[in-house]
């Protein structure tokens, strides 16, 4: 893997990726605090003197070893993530930040910090609405947030290491933008695999290994020339996509992904976090209020869906993919309205509803294929 630089270096991360942030932690001897989403600002993490860890699953595993502590009509993803912990792929973490994105989430919290306690655990909260009263809860979270872990690390989080960290990771959004703009070329000089491939591994490292890997990256796509003829653009919505299977398919059935909005993709990196005097009322904008995810109530209509219908056109896709993981309420209760709105706009959708497993593949395959040469038609 230390052979190896940009994209090629991004999917050996995707392939193993605990096995790069255990390297660092001897290497550093910083403690890893996993968390799950975003809320909980990982710049916090950083500025506190810890390497921030993205917890992901691995799809289509079976999730015996969690079904004995989670229902399993519950959300497939959590069974999931849990059952990595209970098979010890996740020893290596001396901490863990579960944020309040849903109520499966918060639960597996309690259940996790109960049977597996870390030297460091913090459930940070997160409003359902975006009101003055919720920003000033959110924000007073972020204080809470840090004094947690200054008590952990013994390092002070003061506001000049946290605006370094923001400088940091805006810088590599910047970069991300760029690449994203190269998918605008049809066909894109990038894939949507190896796009979320790059993303992926940002989540397991520290924000300046991160840098490095997207300036390799953004040469090495620069570089190219376009090759093969037009497929159709797809932009894809949902649920948390954080394995490249998916996007594979799609490019195998015909498509070719040249936009999205999930969890772990353009919704994240789409703005900057603001330079302001008070670091904290920067992050409190980009990540609660400018966030745009499902499980907030931004009110009712269908105005939250403007800057999805922008991007649509922007990429100039054919039509959109829904991925949505089964009982993902919060996005499942946005479908049915965000397919009218889209259709209304004569962006055609197709929703894929699955267990976090890409199976029966065959089914799912045939499902996007006859979405693409219809699109193609």
């Amino acid at each position: 893997m230390h052979n190896l630089s940009g994209l090629a270096r991004a999917a050996a991360i995707a392939s193993q990726p605990e096995a790069r942030v255990s390297e660092l932690r001897q290497e550093s001897g910083r403690p890893i605090i996993g968390y799950l989403c975003c809320f909980a600002p990982p710049e916090i993490i950083s500025a506190a003197g810890a390497i921030p860890y993205r917890i992901t699953g691995r799809p289509g595993e079976p999730t015996a070893e969690a079904d004995a502590y989670l229902e399993p009509y519950g959300c497939s993803y959590v069974r999931n993530v849990f059952t990595q912990a209970l098979k010890g792929r996740l020893d290596f973490l001396d901490g863990l930040v579960i944020s309040h994105s849903c109520d499966l989430v918060q639960r597996l919290y309690g259940i996790w910090t109960y049977y597996h306690p870390f030297p460091y655990s913090r459930l940070f909260n997160v409003p359902h609405q975006v009101t003055p009263w919720a920003e000033r809860f959110f924000k007073r979270e972020l204080g809470f947030f840090k004094e947690s872990l200054e008590q952990f690390t013994g390092q002070a989080v003061t506001a000049e290491k946290l605006r370094e960290e923001i400088d940091l990771a805006n810088r590599n959004r910047a970069l991300i933008r760029e690449l994203y703009q190269l998918r605008l070329k049809n066909p894109p000089l990038i894939k949507g695999s190896e796009m979320l491939s790059l993303l992926l591994a940002g989540g397991w490292l520290p924000a300046e290994e991160f840098n490095t890997l997207l300036n390799e990256a953004l040469e090495e796509v620069e570089a190219r020339s376009p090759e093969g003829t037009p497929r159709p653009r797809i932009l894809v919505w949902g649920s948390l996509l954080d394995n490249i299977a998916f996007y594979r398919m799609i490019e195998e059935a015909g498509g070719e992904v040249a936009a999205d909005d999930t969890c772990i993709g353009f919704r994240l990196f789409e703005k900057d976090i603001p330079a302001t005097g008070d670091p904290d009322e920067g992050l409190k904008e980009h990540y609660f209020v400018n966030f745009q995810c499902p499980r907030t109530d931004r009110g009712p209509g269908t105005g939250r869906f403007d800057y999805l219908l922008e991007r649509a056109r922007e990429y100039n896709v054919d039509g959109v993919i829904s991925y949505i993981i089964s009982f993902c309420d919060p996005h499942k209760f946005d479908y049915p309205d965000l397919r009218d709105y889209l259709k209304e706009a004569d962006f055609p959708m197709l929703l894929i509803d699955d267990n976090y497993s890409f199976t029966p593949a065959g089914t799912i395959q045939t499902r996007l294929q006859a979405f693409i040469e219809l699109l193609a038609r």
